[in-house]
């Protein structure tokens, strides 16, 4: 089971923000449980800063529980850039993976909005190559994590649309349909896989809907405190601690 960053199991890929709000100076950090199939498999954890129109935000994965007995699994990553009048423009991305079975790095750098500079595994000569160079205006993975489960106003909540490139593959995720029931607020969601995906990942399936719910946090404020959806491995589920 692949638990990246661009988290497909959870429909949690991003990026063109054209419809994403800007944050407002300060932090916001999350720790949320992932469970499958009613087991706990993994922790994800994200802390970032925002500072005028730049952000700086670091992440985590790691099975735990009966996953982590079967394959110890961690993802670390970085991420910075800068975010106005509502566009997510990452500068740098960087990864360490391991997968249990081999060790990995992963960077990209962007110029112009274009991943410019990468250290990855190529895909190039590969069936559904999809060249970087065509990926202007799209963010990194943890930017597409930061901008979907990050705190935000209660007006801005389910308005958001993200494009995700994470080197391979191209994706994207909405949120829409905001539904509020006193202090919570419910979206409708869906991840959707672009391009770069094998003819087979295409034909098992190519949209995953989900619910991401908010909760009241400080002032005029609300934070995710769940998600939820119907993945390739069964009901999955984040959920703040």
């Amino acid at each position: 089971m692949n638990l990246r960053f661009s988290f497909g199991a959870l429909a949690l890929a991003a990026a063109l923000a054209t419809t994403a709000p800007a944050l407002a100076d300060g932090a916001s950090s999350g720790t949320f449980d992932l469970d499958i199939r009613g087991f706990r498999a993994g922790v994800l954890q994200f802390s970032g800063t925002t500072s005028g129109s730049s952000y700086a935000v670091a992440g985590k994965l790691e099975s735990t529980g009966l996953a982590a007995a079967i394959r110890k699994i961690r993802y670390d990553a970085k991420s910075s850039g800068r975010v106005s009048s509502g566009q997510w423009s990452p500068a740098r991305y960087e990864e360490q993976a391991d997968t249990g079975k081999r060790q990995s790095q992963s960077r990209m750098e962007y110029s112009g909005g274009v991943p410019a500079e990468m250290i990855k595994e190529s895909r190039e000569g590969r069936p559904n190559f999809v060249d970087p160079a065509t990926q202007g205006g799209t963010v990194d993975p943890l930017t597409a994590l930061y901008a979907t489960l990050h705190d935000v106003q209660v007006g801005q909540a389910c308005d958001l649309k993200l494009v995700m490139f994470d080197g391979a593959r191209r994706s994207q995720i909405t949120l829409s349909s905001a539904e509020q029931d006193g202090e919570t607020i419910t979206c409708a969601g869906e991840y959707r896989r672009l391009a770069g995906f094998s003819d087979k990942e295409m034909a098992e399936k190519q949209r995953f809907p989900f619910r991401l719910t908010y909760g009241a946090a400080e002032g005029d404020m609300v934070r995710v405190v769940s998600v939820t959806m119907d993945s390739l491995y069964g009901r999955a589920s984040l959920t703040r601690r």
